[in-house]
């Protein structure tokens, strides 16, 4: 296993080269400013994934990078996500970011409600 396999399956948070794209786009019209990712408790699962523009960071933020884009994540949110990958996904259902969590032993339809 390569030197970036393995460092991208340790990485608390990585990010899709379809979410990179989705991110520029978003971001374009605020430099400096980042997608934060929280998790709140709620849903129909126990938790969700709360989704912000944010240009502020907390000394505890985690800071992923892609591309040119950030995600932001903040400490306690990131011990539910650690080894996630954010993705955009564009389907029949419509387009949105996903959180692929494999901490989630279980998930709702909607994409954004989990349990861990």
């Amino acid at each position: 296993m390569s030197d970036a396999a393995s460092a991208a399956e340790t990485a608390p948070l990585s990010i899709s080269a379809a979410a990179a794209r989705r991110l520029q786009k978003v971001l374009a019209a605020d430099p400096g400013a980042a997608l934060r990712i929280s998790v709140k408790g709620g849903g129909c699962s126990g938790f969700q994934y709360a989704f912000e523009i944010d240009a502020t960071r907390a000394a505890d933020d985690f800071v992923a990078s892609r591309d040119g884009v950030s995600v932001v994540v903040d400490s306690a949110s990131l011990e539910m996500m650690r080894g996630s990958e954010l993705d955009f996904v564009d389907d029949l259902m419509g387009q949105a970011f996903k959180v692929k969590n494999p901490n989630a032993v279980a998930s709702c339809g909607c994409g954004v409600s989990f349990s861990i």
